[in-house]
């Protein structure tokens, strides 16, 4: 698998643009992009996603000292920007294992900001491996689909996505980001030749966009980030059918991971079901932890109600 892209550089200007205050952190043995999120009660945060990243091969004699010196700058940091924690979220044990081993004083957290699981499909697999990995009902609904006339085609129409993913949010009961923020993603990265690419694809019946996902390209590696659909169109089981003509596409194009970005039975059971259904294995991450700076706002945080 390819480094998150969550830890380059393009991912950290695009939190940038989004008016977040950011530090890149790169000594040649340990890398992380540094995110500010401002909460309420006029509090703050750093964040660390899917990092640090550790270089174990220049480690040698001098590990020790690089991670204390790591754990020292990121609570200068905190007390510089008044932060209540630094949270950490590796996507290696082995980092976890170091930051604890040399002095970092991490709290295991009951909040993650990425999600802690996801399961991936090996593109280099045959189309017969493929489509035998997926579960039967799979089948059937990309067969339905495709006998129903849904076709697959890129779009960058990110107002139709938009009024689709806000139609999706109120009936699943989730919080999608702000109209802006789709639109600066598909802005940010639609140059075709830069190391993150984001495109938009579409189902559609008969000329009409029936759902939609937004994917980033990184490497190797294709991640489903955001998707909608139109219940009103539900039982051409579209979404089933575009996820499908994708994995084709990625392979076709030489790419050798698509990744479903998340998976949780117990937070999201039916998407997490729908993503499971394709035959992908499951990736754990180590989860999600803080360096505790101010302890009773921490407390505070996570005890008050979010609204």
């Amino acid at each position: 698998m390819d480094r998150p892209f969550l830890q380059t550089p393009e991912w950290l200007a695009f939190q940038r643009s989004l008016g977040r205050k950011v530090w890149r952190l790169d000594d040649g043995f340990i890398k992380a992009n540094i995110i500010r999120h401002d909460v309420r009660m006029g509090q703050n945060y750093l964040y660390i996603p899917y990092g640090p990243e550790l270089n174990l091969d220049l480690a040698k004699d001098g590990l020790r000292n690089e991670v204390r010196h790591f754990t020292s700058f990121l609570r200068g940091l905190a007390r510089q920007e008044r932060s209540m924690f630094v949270k950490i979220e590796p996507t290696h044990d082995v980092v976890v294992e170091l930051l604890y081993r040399n002095g970092a004083k991490l709290k295991k957290s009951r909040h993650a900001v990425q999600p802690m699981s996801t399961t991936v499909v090996d593109l280099t697999r045959t189309d017969d491996e493929l489509m035998d990995a997926l579960h039967h009902k799979h089948r059937y609904n990309i067969g339905l689909a495709e006998r129903k006339g849904v076709t697959v085609g890129a779009s960058d129409d990110i107002e139709a996505f938009w009024h689709m993913l806000e139609r999706t949010a109120k009936q699943d009961a989730f919080r999608p980001h702000p109209h802006t923020y789709y639109a600066k993603l598909m802005h940010a990265f639609a140059d075709r030749n830069g190391a993150l690419r984001t495109r938009l694809y579409f189902a559609y019946q008969g000329g009409t966009p029936v759902a939609g996902v937004l994917m980033m390209e990184y490497g190797s590696t294709a991640y489903y980030l955001h998707g909608a659909s139109d219940r009103d169109y539900r039982a051409l089981m579209a979404p089933h059918l575009l996820h499908w003509d994708l994995i084709h596409q990625y392979k076709d194009a030489g790419y050798k991971w698509y990744d479903f970005w998340g998976v949780d039975a117990g937070k999201w059971p039916g998407v997490t079901r729908f993503k499971l259904g394709f035959g992908g294995h499951r990736i754990e991450y180590s989860g999600s932890f803080d360096l505790v700076t101010r302890p009773l706002w921490r407390w505070v945080y996570n005890h008050v109600p979010r609204g």
